[in-house]
């Protein structure tokens, strides 16, 4: 047992600094929590990984704020919107199979990556000049999607926050980075709530977890910082890359 916590706690750093840097970190904690604790249920597994996901995206949006201007007259009206969303989605995991969402999504992600591949200025600078209430819209409807997809699916939740913030409000991959961790804080939020009142976190791996993904985010986040948008979008390149291999996985292989 304390090999196996070991294992899922140097996975919890590791997603810490990648969710830090662009979001993604889902990819290496939950599927290393997966396959060590394979006997426990879907939702209990998922529902362990909110609380150090909560934890380092907490840390990181707290240096994040000391560097960075948030939008905080948008972002709290688009992280209330995820919250909600996200709370159904958690509801919904215990119920329905969401293997059916997962070729839909690899679609969507491999449109991502090409995208952002051949635009080389994308997210480098303020594309997008929007009035307060467009910005709004956008980011509500854009935040009750993914906040659904965080609650029900999870990985690779952060990409896609950071992805709205640049392709749709205008921000860069700084700006867009330190937002995309106030709402994915509210949707993690959202969800252990839910998975706390039904029992569905255990709580011996979600804490050590917690500590090594809050040592995870600061490191990324201090890394971010210092190398720049330029160091940004190529890490996000490779995690949306990583998100399409483990998705391809699911919908191909598994």
């Amino acid at each position: 047992m304390i090999a196996n916590t070991l294992l899922v706690c140097l996975a919890a750093f590791a997603a810490g600094f990648i969710d830090a840097i662009v979001g993604g970190g889902g990819l290496v904690q939950t599927p290393v929590l997966f396959m060590t604790f394979p006997n426990y249920p879907v939702a209990t597994l998922l529902g362990t990984t909110k609380l150090p996901s909560f934890s380092g995206t907490a840390v990181s949006l707290y240096q994040y704020s000391k560097h960075v201007t948030i939008q905080w007259r948008v972002v709290v009206w688009i992280g209330l919107a995820a919250f909600c969303a996200a709370m159904l989605g958690s509801r919904l995991v215990t119920l329905v199979s969401n293997d059916t969402f997962k070729p839909i999504i690899l679609g969507a992600l491999i449109a991502v990556a090409i995208y952002t591949y051949s635009k080389k200025n994308f997210g480098q600078h303020v594309e997008k000049k929007l009035s307060f209430s467009m910005a709004l819209l956008r980011g509500i409807l854009s935040g009750i999607i993914i906040g659904f997809y965080d609650g029900f699916i999870g990985p690779g939740t952060g990409s896609f926050l950071v992805l709205v913030f640049i392709s749709l409000l205008g921000f860069d991959f700084m700006h867009a980075s330190a937002h995309a961790k106030t709402v994915n804080l509210a949707t993690n939020l959202a969800s252990i709530i839910y998975f706390v009142s039904t029992g569905h976190i255990i709580f011996e791996l979600a804490v050590p977890m917690a500590i090594c993904n809050m040592m995870g985010g600061f490191v990324g986040t201090r890394f971010a910082l210092l190398k720049g948008n330029q160091f940004i979008r190529i890490f996000f390149l490779l995690i949306v890359c990583g998100t399409i291999l483990r998705f391809g996985y699911d919908v191909f292989v598994k």
